[in-house]
């Protein structure tokens, strides 16, 4: 922009806001917020919540956005080792949801990883092969489960097959 069209810019804003504009400290990256006095941050948009049910003006931190995160899709390990499978088989169904434990003493695998139904049965594990990250990611704190997929028999193997999730 030539100089003579900026002063002229500059001069028409001026008449406009009664004021000359300068940019507001609250934009982004050095980029003048459109509101003056704007902080256009995330947190600043985060907080200023409001809870307009009851009128009041009270800050309400915001709802985390709650979800299922699906990570990886594979199938129950050792079935065949678990005593009481036949007996439990048939109260296992498509959909059910299944709770993982760390089991980081197992002399068999440090990284292992049980899979019990929401009553505390232990039904296997999570297969060696597969549980390096979901290790990692439960020591880590985060909450991971498992989800049945199918079930089907092949000779003496009860073979489950999960997708494994993490709760956000």
């Amino acid at each position: 922009m030539r100089e003579e069209e900026k002063k002229n810019s500059e001069e028409e804003r001026e008449r406009e806001y009664g004021e000359e504009r300068k940019p507001e400290s609250g934009g982004e990256g050095g980029v003048p917020s459109p509101l003056p006095g704007a902080d256009l941050s995330l947190i600043s948009l985060l907080s200023r919540s409001v809870d307009l049910k009851e009128g009041g003006t009270d800050f309400v931190p915001p709802k985390p956005y709650s979800r299922e995160i699906f990570l990886f899709e594979t199938h129950v390990a050792g079935t065949s080792h678990v005593e009481n499978i036949v007996e439990l088989e048939p109260s296992l169904k498509e959909g059910d949801r299944l709770v993982l434990v760390r089991e980081p003493g197992n002399p068999y695998d440090g990284r292992a990883i049980r899979i019990q139904t929401k009553e505390g049965e232990k039904i296997g594990y999570v297969p060696r092969k597969d549980n390096i990250i979901f290790a990692r990611l439960m020591d880590a704190g985060k909450v991971l489960f498992a989800v049945i997929t199918e079930k089907e028999w092949d000779n003496d193997w009860l073979r489950i097959g999960i997708r494994i999730y993490m709760s956000e």
